[in-house]
């Protein structure tokens, strides 16, 4: 009888992961996101909410995360991690480490989704994977809009995909870039402001950054 070298599960294509622009009238965009959204494969929808009180906060996340998740896309908050039940979200992107490590733990308990960034260096990512998230986002830009070069970010993106199984998001800056982060080994595929902000409208943004979704080759 020959023995059958066992294969590892075979990679699928990376999913879209949406994050908006700061959101102040939850009423501007839920017309937008819920066109967007009606045919396009988004696995989760990033809630970046403007400054206000907490109660004006969770109001927005009131009224936006129904329609988002009856698409079946999960609905985190950046930070703000106190209301991510409140607001009846899925779980919480935590920009750092400092708030990673404080709200994690009380995020855990209640199976909400905890997601790791600002990964800074490699050791800030593998901490963040010991901690619990479920994943951890390369490339995106800090509070000034700056971001990694490009390079370091595939490089960063390909490191992980061979390396560890908690699955990892990254950052497109722009369409251009998407293929790029896809074919690297990314298992989600962040877009952003700019997405809102082109001319064709977020459907056909969307439908175009599925196009370009590949799965990375064998090395």
């Amino acid at each position: 009888m020959e023995t059958k070298t066992k294969q590892p599960p075979a990679r699928r294509a990376p999913r879209l992961y949406l994050a908006t622009p700061p959101v102040s009238d939850a009423r501007e965009i839920a017309n937008t996101l819920a066109v967007a959204l009606a045919d396009a494969d988004v696995a989760a929808v990033l809630l970046r909410l403007a400054p206000a009180d907490e109660r004006t906060q969770i109001n927005r996340v009131k009224a936006l995360a129904p329609a988002i998740q009856a698409t079946g896309a999960a609905v985190l908050i950046e930070g703000h991690a106190e209301i991510v039940a409140h607001g009846g979200a899925d779980g919480a992107h935590l920009p750092n480490m400092d708030e990673l490590q404080a709200a994690g733990p009380k995020l855990k308990p209640d199976n909400r989704i905890v997601g790791a960034g600002g990964m800074h260096t490699r050791h800030d990512a593998m901490l963040a994977a010991e901690d619990g998230s479920d994943y951890v986002m390369f490339g995106e830009p800090d509070e000034d809009g700056k971001r990694p070069s490009f390079d370091s970010i595939l490089e960063r993106i390909e490191w992980w995909s061979e390396v560890f199984e908690i699955p990892c998001v990254a950052w497109a800056g722009s369409s251009a870039e998407i293929a790029e982060l896809s074919a690297a080994g990314a298992d989600f595929i962040a877009i952003g402001e700019w997405a809102f902000a082109d001319p064709r409208g977020l459907a056909a943004v969307l439908d175009d950054a599925t196009a370009q979704l590949s799965v990375k080759a064998p090395a």
